[in-house]
């Protein structure tokens, strides 16, 4: 049954990428038809960067989610609550001010630092093993902190076309960019699934306790450094490139962890491909706006995720009560 699952997840991550491709569908046999080398361009430049973006960017938020789920051992911790996501878009936009949006190296670098900042804050304000109540207080705090510093980086923009261009960046967005800038939220991204993936074993021990993990012969303080800077190297990557995305970090990892029996570690790759899933899907949705408007992806994620996020909320406040 379990592997029925995942075969029915990996096929669904295969089929969306070639939806992402391919529409809007009516567009293509026409275009190959007049100009087939145009065609290709089209494909290769502009729809395979899109959809293999939605496809990483999905996994490693998932991916990062469910580590960071494990790590404080708490359902509701995601890259986006827990101000990860907030600090990535404050280091890239405040980069993207000191030095303008045609670096992506630089960029990426701002993305990263400011997700690391994030979660060290996190970990200094809350602890390593937060309480709801905590987390979320701690989760604001950051948010609020970022979400106030990116603004006035935008209110300081050199001028009205970088404003627009930061705030349209900021809502999220796969459109237009490249294999190289696909590059630079790929390669770390990957790097960092397969590095959370390794550390599937010991996040599953820690439920047992610090003490039970230490004995079997983890450094727990390693593990959680090591984890809170793989996170903010993924997360930072991909949100210098596409903005910030909400929600996925939550929903995918709450989802897998149903796959799992609960195991925290175990769900990370299902969450990884839970997260691949809802945002190819989400960027698929957001393309059958009316032809004059646009919805930007991040919009849409943070619409379907709110409602899910105080669901969740809801149910482990009435689960804890006598």
């Amino acid at each position: 049954m379990i592997k029925a699952l995942y075969i029915t997840i990996g096929l669904s991550v295969l089929i969306l990428t070639g939806i992402s491709i391919a529409i809007p569908l009516q567009s293509l046999p026409a275009l190959f038809e007049t100009d087939p080398d145009l065609g290709l361009i089209v494909i290769s430049e502009l729809r395979l960067p899109r959809a293999l973006l939605a496809l990483v960017y999905g996994a490693i938020l998932g991916a990062s989610g469910a580590a960071i789920q494990a790590l404080f051992a708490n359902p509701l911790a995601s890259p986006d609550i827990t101000g990860a996501t907030g600090g990535a878009a404050l280091g890239a936009v405040t980069m993207a001010y000191l030095i303008g949006f045609a670096s992506p190296l630089g960029i990426a670098i701002g993305g990263v630092s400011g997700a690391g900042i994030a979660l060290a804050l996190l970990l200094l304000l809350a602890g390593p093993r937060a309480e709801t109540a905590t987390l979320l207080l701690a989760g604001i705090a950051i948010s609020t902190i970022t979400g106030a510093g990116t603004a006035l980086a935008l209110a300081l923009a050199p001028s009205p076309f970088a404003f627009y261009d930061a705030y349209d960046w900021l809502m999220g967005s796969l459109v237009d960019r490249s294999l190289t800038q696909l590059a630079f939220a790929g390669i770390p991204a990957l790097a960092v699934l397969f590095y959370l993936t390794r550390c599937a074993p010991a996040l599953d021990r820690l439920v047992l306790g610090e003490d039970v993990a230490e004995a079997m012969g983890h450094d727990i303080g390693a593990m959680r450094r090591n984890i809170i800077a793989a996170t903010a190297i993924g997360v930072g990557a991909a949100v210098s490139v596409c903005g910030a995305v909400g929600f996925i970090g939550l929903v995918g990892p709450v989802l897998a962890r149903k796959l799992t029996g609960g195991h925290p570690g175990r769900a990370i790759l299902p969450a990884a491909l839970i997260g691949a899933i809802l945002l190819l899907s989400a960027d698929i949705a957001v393309r059958f706006a009316p032809p004059d408007r646009s919805l930007p992806i991040g919009v849409l994620t943070a619409i379907l995720g709110a409602p899910f996020f105080l669901s969740l909320v809801a149910r482990m406040r009435w689960s804890a009560r006598p």
